[in-house]
């Protein structure tokens, strides 16, 4: 940032004070005098010394301005009091002119020493007082309360640390002004959001107070107005970059409680719908004995309406047994309950086995499969890998007509066995291609929704556990093919 002296003092104040020390100053070597001439006259050289010691004193005690004047003074004192002929300022004798100018030398030189080594014991008191009220400051942010506003708990922190009358601070972020003042500043607001927009600083002499704008990562994220401000341009950068610092934390940890309220969101949503999805499971087990008990009935036991009417109640058990499982399976995914228990198993079998859990919802239609016997074994979870294929079968069946082709097969590709899903339905466009694996997403409306579109989402989140991804390959009126590459098993799998 472009450095400014936010040093503010009222010109006549400053005017009075220096004026009353050059008086007393004046003075000092006027009693010196008075009392070396008319008390216990002493010879010109202890005078000097005198005269001397009072001109340091002078310097250390109140600057340079008022010992020059009051060496100045001293010579002339020197010279028509002490040096003859006395009473007037000539001097007879030149190696009196060499010692009256010896003298006014020596006092300039050791006034300015005097001043200069006062004025660095000031900037160093006044360092170290600006390195205790920074650490002041630091501390207080750290210990913010992160019940109440940060930026509000900032502006407190600094007009309390550094005692300024009024502090006030624009957060961008929020948009928001945030006040540590005794009285209100003339039109702050509209300068503080002009200086963090034009990320300028500017000072106003009639208002007593400067504007300064907030950066972080050379970005301007706020801006703060600081009334009689004597910092100086280091520490005033060391406070811009603690505010900034503590805005952006402020940032992250909202971000963070955000995340926080979200996850314990999920998780509750998670643990709700999976006691509901078990609660479910009672039930639909009883009813689901009670129709294939019937079913099994010899045919003139059961008239064939009613037969019929069972199997339809048969039928719904398993679509709502299977929704139940698919929405116990995403509530241990979302509630981070999901393990993988691997082990070397064939893709055949796997593909085998989801094709008998699939067969109750084929509606007689037919499958390929296409699997090389000579394919490796993959070290996956047997269990999840079936209900990935399963799920990839049923939405083929479910968005493919009824006499469409649907097939699956496996093969080798780059050290991976991958397993493809094709059907020859009416596609995806490319811009549903990216939803079709949110949860609950069940496609535009053109299409013919079924399910509950849970089945996806599960399938890519047990693929993704397994290192991998399920890609999707889809043209409108050509069908679509999905596919997943599985690890080969290796002997240092096997335990």
């Amino acid at each position: 940032m472009p450095e400014i002296q936010l040093t503010v003092k009222s010109p006549g104040k400053n005017a009075l004070r220096v004026a009353a020390q050059v008086s007393a100053a004046l003075v000092l070597i006027a009693a010196i005098t008075f009392f070396f001439s008319r008390v216990i006259p002493v010879n010109a050289t202890t005078t000097g010394f005198f005269y001397l010691v009072a001109i340091l004193m002078i310097a250390a005690t109140w600057g340079l301005v008022e010992s020059t004047i009051a060496s100045v003074a001293a010579m002339a004192c020197l010279n028509y009091y002490f040096l003859p002929p006395v009473g007037t300022l000539t001097i007879a004798d030149p190696q009196n002119w060499v010692a009256l100018f010896a003298f006014l030398a020596t006092s300039l030189t050791a006034s300015q020493l005097s001043a200069r080594a006062k004025r660095r014991t000031q900037e160093a008191i006044s360092r170290q007082h600006e390195m205790e009220r920074l650490y002041s400051l630091s501390r207080g942010l750290l210990l913010t309360d992160p019940t109440q506003p940060t930026p509000n708990q900032i502006v407190q922190n600094i007009a309390k640390a550094f005692e300024f009358p009024a502090v006030v601070l624009y957060d961008r972020s929020s948009n928001e002004i945030y006040r540590a003042a005794e009285g209100e500043l003339p039109e702050i607001d509209v300068k503080l959001r002009e200086a963090t927009m034009r990320s300028t600083s500017f000072r106003d002499e009639k208002g007593n107070f400067a504007i300064v704008p907030i950066r972080l990562g050379g970005q301007p994220i706020g801006s703060i107005a600081i009334q009689d401000c004597s910092l100086s341009d280091a520490a005033l950068q060391s406070v811009l970059n603690l505010v900034a610092i503590g805005l952006e934390r402020a940032l992250s940890q909202e971000a963070v409680n955000r995340a926080e309220i979200a996850r314990r969101s999920e998780e509750l949503k998670s643990t709700l719908l999976d006691a509901m999805a078990h609660e479910f499971k009672t039930p639909l087990t009883s009813i689901k004995a009670a129709t294939t008990g019937l079913l099994t009935e010899p045919a003139d036991e059961l008239p064939q309406h009613q037969r019929e009417l069972v199997s339809i109640a048969d039928e719904g058990a398993d679509r709502l047994s299977k929704l139940v499982t698919d929405a116990i399976q995403l509530a241990r995914i979302e509630g981070g309950k999901f393990r993988l228990n691997r082990g070397a198993h064939f893709a055949s079998s796997l593909i085998a086995a989801a094709l008998r859990q699939i067969k109750p919802f084929m509606d007689g239609r037919e499958i390929k499969a296409s699997v090389p016997e000579d394919l490796p074994p993959v070290w996956v979870d047997a269990d999840l890998i079936e209900m990935v294929i399963s799920h990839l079968l049923d939405n083929a069946l479910k968005y493919s007509l009824a006499g469409a082709a649907i097939s699956i097969e496996a093969g080798l590709s780059n050290g991976r066995v991958v397993i493809c899903v094709s059907d020859r339905g009416p596609g995806i466009a490319e811009e549903e291609q990216k939803k079709i694996f949110d949860k609950f997403y069940r496609g535009t409306a053109q299409r013919n929704l079924k399910g509950s579109g849970m089945g996806l989402a599960i399938a890519q989140e047990i693929i993704r556990a397994h290192g991998e991804e399920i890609q999707v390959t889809s043209k409108i009126g050509m069908g679509s093919q999905f596919c997943f590459s599985l690890p080969i098993a290796v002997e240092s799998d096997n335990p």
